[in-house]
Order: structure tokens, then sequence, then C-alpha cells
């Protein structure tokens, strides 16, 4: 279960990887989807501070000292810049990287390196997730259930490598703030089930 964290003052700009805590807003925003937190097993944060004041928020056990996460994806010398900056500076390198997925001409990690890295933690993960079940040679063996609060450039990456997804697929893919996208199976043979939010309607979910 991938959990991705409430909206800060970068991602409200539209910056790319502009790593900061929450604000306010947002603080309030996690809080009040802490109640719809569903349970798990074992918990883990990615290493940017808004994941990190996202867990806290959230009440997650064990989030002074988690397990780790992937973390965002490395966008080089564009990070803490806007798309509009980008754009305007380096639109033939902005558009080799959007439509190239070997592309890095920020200096960081490609595409291709975000799914993949994701995609072998997602695997590792699943392989390691059978638990214990019922007792004597023939009982099943109970799926541990993981929640993760990552980066929604990593929600997206699980996503596009879970299916099967050509890479160009990734950037179709919207993510919100405070959002549950949970995959269950096994590597080849994944179920996704996406954009669940953790607040009801009416909430305060950090817009604005």
């Amino acid at each position: 279960m991938l959990v991705s964290p409430a909206l800060n003052p970068a991602l409200r700009e539209a910056r790319f990887d502009g790593d900061a805590s929450l604000d306010a807003a947002g603080a309030r925003a996690a809080r009040a989807a802490a109640p719809h937190l569903p349970a798990a097993d074992r918990y883990a944060v990615g290493a940017s501070a808004r994941c990190a004041a996202t867990a806290r928020e959230l009440g997650l056990p064990g989030a002074e000292s988690p397990e780790a996460a992937p973390a965002g994806w490395a966008l080089g010398r564009w990070a803490g810049l806007r798309l509009d900056e980008v754009a305007a500076a380096e639109p033939e390198a902005l558009a080799a990287w959007t439509t190239d997925p070997e592309a890095a001409p920020h200096g960081g990690e490609s595409l291709r390196g975000l799914l993949g890295r994701v995609g072998s933690w997602l695997d590792a993960e699943a392989w390691a997730a059978d638990g214990p079940g019922g007792e004597g040679p023939g009982a099943r063996r109970r799926p541990l259930r993981l929640l993760a609060v990552v980066e929604p450039a990593v929600v997206r990456a699980a996503a596009t490598h879970a299916l099967g997804l050509p890479p160009a697929v990734f950037w179709r893919l919207d993510v919100g703030p405070l959002t549950l996208t949970a995959l269950t199976g096994r590597p080849g043979r994944w179920n996704l089930a996406t954009g669940h939010p953790l607040a009801p309607a009416g909430a305060v979910r950090g817009e604005g």
C-alpha cells in the first residue's frame, strides 16, 4: 500500500523535487486523514522531508525510525526549480526528458532508472511478504501487508512496473496528495487499486 505525501509549498508550486516539510495546511490534512489509514504489518517511509512529516502527522507506527522506502526521483540540477522555469531555459532538454526514457539531461536519474529501481524494490518486497499462517504442513501463509509513504513519482513508477506498461504511460498517471494506491499479488501478476482518498469527502485535504 503506497500513500502519497500531503501538500507542501514545492508541490503547490510544481517544483521539481523541491523537498521541504509540510506547511500548516498540509499537516492539518494529514492529521485529518490519519483515522482512515489502513492497518498494515510493516511500515516504510521515503527519504524526503515531506514523506517523513506526512508519516508523523498520520501517526504511522514507528514513524521516528521506519523502514526505508524508495527515494523520490533524483532530478539533478533541476531539483527545486519550477516546471515553467525549466521549460523556458531548457525546452529541448525538457522535451527529451519527457519523451526518451533513457534521457537524464538534468544530470540525475532517467525514467528508465527510476522504473527499474522502484520495480526491483516492489518485487523484492513481494517475495519477502509471505508471512506465517495457520499451523501444520498444509497451512496457507498469510501475506504481510506493507504500507509505505512515498513520493508521487515512486507511486507512478510502481504502477507502471506492476502492470507491465510502457515507460511512456508513466507520464499519464496522476497521483493526488494523501491518496492510497494498493498493489496486491506477486511479480508478473499484480492487481492495482489506485487513487483512494484517505480522508472522507469534505475533510481538510491541504488545498488552498
